[in-house]
């Protein structure tokens, strides 16, 4: 049997945006997440984040510090009573000044590449999972994937560029209302409504 996941942007969507930051001393979790996560844990989705790092690219940080990064969000999730099933990133950006990494890749949100890799390692039925992220680049990384998106509106978006994959299932302003809405969403579904 397939699982299914909730995968979820870093920066702006669990954790508050500082740019470029790979210091584990200054990563916190957001208001509004951990009851949600908790729901959607518990209704049996995998909790999967998926994340933009160009800093690596940019020069600004080396990939290893990712590594760091990875274990403090998995540390907060657990003191929260929360699984972090899986951390996946991109270091690249085409614009990068870092070779090898300085390059035009499928992983880069908005393109699918990370979430179609968490689907192959974790058993993951795309169509029943959902992505989550406060910027339509997370929309359409998910939209791309086959999954429903959620856009957590909460200011981050200040482009609103309009596309074909960009428009996502749902808008909320917290990941606690996500879960709501997500969770109504799936009943409804399983009731075959």
């Amino acid at each position: 049997m397939m699982n299914k996941a909730v995968f979820l942007d870093k920066d702006g969507t669990l954790i508050p945006d500082i740019p470029y930051n790979v210091d584990p001393g200054k990563i916190t979790l957001q208001d509004d997440i951990v009851t949600g996560l908790k729901r959607l844990q518990d209704d049996g989705f995998k909790l999967i984040i998926i994340s933009n790092q160009s800093g690596v690219a940019r020069g600004y940080f080396t990939e290893d510090k990712l590594l760091g990064v990875a274990e403090k969000m998995k540390a907060l999730f657990a003191q929260n009573g929360l699984a972090l099933d899986g951390f996946y990133y991109c270091p690249h950006h085409p614009q990068g000044t870092v070779l090898h990494y300085n390059i035009e890749c499928d992983c880069r949100k908005p393109k699918a590449g990370m979430l179609l890799r968490a689907a192959a390692d974790h058993n993951i039925n795309l169509t029943n999972s959902w992505m989550v992220g406060d910027i339509l680049n997370d929309v359409e990384a998910g939209n791309r994937a086959g999954c429903k998106t959620v856009l957590v509106d909460n200011g981050n978006e200040t482009e609103w560029v309009e596309g074909h994959y960009r428009t996502p299932t749902v808008i909320c302003k917290t990941i606690d209302e996500a879960a709501d809405v997500l969770l109504s969403i799936e009943a409804y579904e399983l009731a075959g409504l």
